[in-house]
């Protein structure tokens, strides 16, 4: 599956089934070290609902773009941040720290995660955020949104909310 096909516009119907959110996937055992080093900062979540866990905007955030008929949603952290997080880690991952693209907002930020899909959803606005997007983590390997779904309800994946601020004019 390719990044694209790991963001869905859906509801997570255990949590609110009316409520449509932005979902994306992260698998913790991806070939991808970026993918890996967002599931590495989900561990800084703060518990909310029962299983649900949210991150200080700091920590983790994401930003939406859209071009035409495509919303993409990406997900950045501060370079420094993430270095001291990794430092646990196995140097494997640590090694990939220096390749990843830099936000062209701010040369201090990273992109970890950038996926993209068809849609006529907009996310909705309030005290200057957007809509946050649900993070979706496992180590299961590529899964469909009805298999992610499931998951969730089995309580064998992870779920952080991750806000999303309006980026500051350019």
């Amino acid at each position: 599956m390719d990044g694209s096909a790991r963001m869905w516009i859906s509801a997570i119907p255990s949590l609110d089934p009316d409520y449509r959110a932005v979902i994306l996937d992260l698998d913790h055992t991806s070939s991808d070290p970026a993918e890996r080093m967002a599931g590495v900062l989900l561990n800084r979540g703060h518990e909310g609902e029962e299983g649900v866990f949210y991150l200080l905007p700091h920590d983790l955030w994401a930003r939406y773009e859209r071009t035409g008929d495509r919303l993409a949603v990406s997900l950045l952290t501060y370079r420094s941040l993430l270095a001291d997080d990794l430092t646990s880690h196995p140097a494997e991952l640590r090694a990939h720290l220096d390749g990843l693209p830099r936000d062209p907002l701010d040369e201090d930020r990273v992109v970890l995660v950038r996926r993209e899909t068809v849609t006529d959803f907009e996310p909705a606005e309030r005290d200057g955020f957007r809509q946050p997007v649900a993070l979706i983590g496992h180590g299961r390997g590529p899964v469909s949104l009805a298999e992610l779904l499931g998951l969730f309800e089995k309580l064998e994946v992870g779920v952080a909310v991750v806000a999303a601020p309006e980026p500051p004019p350019a």
